[in-house]
This record gives C-alpha cells, structure tokens and sequence, in this order.
C-alpha cells in the first residue's frame, strides 16, 4: 500500500478539460484518481480489506438514515466531485435533495459540479494525516459544505470541521452526531474502530 498517493504533473499543453478527466478517470476505473487545482494528478492505490470494510460500515449506517430521512442523497466513495480545490471523491458524502435536483442531468452522470453538504474521509492504515487534515480543509472552504468528519480509526480519532469554525476532535468516542447538519444521523462507531 502507498502511504500517500502518486502525483502526476502535467505540463499546460497535456492539461485535460473537464470531459477528457472524466474520460479518463472512466476508463481507469480500477485507480482512485483525484485532481488538483493545478491540474496534477493524484492517484491512489485501492484501500485494504479492513478500511474497505469499515467505510462500508459507515456507509450503510449513513445509507439508512438517509432513506429514512428523506432530505438528501448519499454517494460513495466512487463519486467525483468537481470542486474549486480540483476533482476530489470523498469516502463517505450527502447532499440535501434541492441542490442535487437544481443541477441537470448531464452535472448529475458526471462529475458533480458542487460540494456535498456532508463530507467524510476514513484514515487507512497507510495514510499519512496531514494531507487528509488539509483535504478537509479545503472541503470546508467549498461553498455548500456545512459538516466534514476526518476519522482516524489508528488513533481512534474524529477530527470535526464545520465553516467558520476551529475544527474539535473527538478521543475514541462511542458515536458522533451530524446534528444540526443532518438531523437524527449519528454514527456507531464500534463499526468503524
């Protein structure tokens, strides 16, 4: 596993449009390829059997309330984003259903053009902290997100951004609610440690 993920860089005449990313990223299903904001690309090699499964755990509890509230879609980790930080495809995120029904269909097959209102980064064993802190970082700055949790399941660690806002860290806690964010949603976190 790599501790952090490959940067490519591009000179200005191989930059991609939008639509060639998007291309390549489909016919490169089998990487998780994000893009800076100056067009590098960063790919990342496939997490191990024990973060797959624990961001799966994370998932299905977000899923289910989601279905049950009603307000708002879930996308996984295989979702793009097209943010102002660049093209970036969080572990675990939701959006309220009136921003995601105001965009077209086109926006909707593709990378999506606006951040969640909820994003979530899971710390594999090979992640080095300090990026994935930054990255949620720069989630919080993009206009539409209102809540990011960076969860650090080496240090049994939830670290919680929200705009405006010092970011508080959680020491090994039982749950952690999305209050007000997303009413009634909070996550066990025996799944995920």
């Amino acid at each position: 596993m790599l501790s952090s993920p490959i940067v490519l860089r591009m000179p200005p005449e191989l930059q991609m449009t939008d639509d060639q990313f998007f291309e390549f990223c489909q016919i490169n299903r089998d990487l998780n390829i994000e893009r800076n904001k100056t067009g590098e690309l960063l790919i990342m090699s496939p997490t191990g059997g024990t973060t797959g499964n624990r961001n799966f755990n994370i998932a299905v509890q977000l899923g289910i309330w989601a279905e049950q509230d009603g307000t708002g879609i879930c996308f996984d980790s295989n979702s793009g984003f097209k943010l102002s930080m660049g093209d970036k495809s969080p572990d675990a995120s939701w959006m309220k259903l009136e921003r995601w029904n105001a965009l077209s269909e086109e926006q909707q097959e593709k990378f999506v053009p606006i951040c969640p209102d909820f994003v979530l980064e899971l710390r594999s064993a090979s992640d080095n902290l300090k990026p994935l802190q930054e990255k949620m970082e720069e989630y919080i700055r993009e206009p539409g997100c209102q809540l990011g949790w960076l969860i650090d399941r080496k240090h049994r660690q939830v670290y919680i951004y929200r705009p405006g806002l010092p970011t508080e860290c959680l020491e090994n806690p039982d749950t952690v609610s999305a209050e007000p964010v997303l009413p009634g949603f909070v996550l066990n976190m025996s799944k995920v440690w």
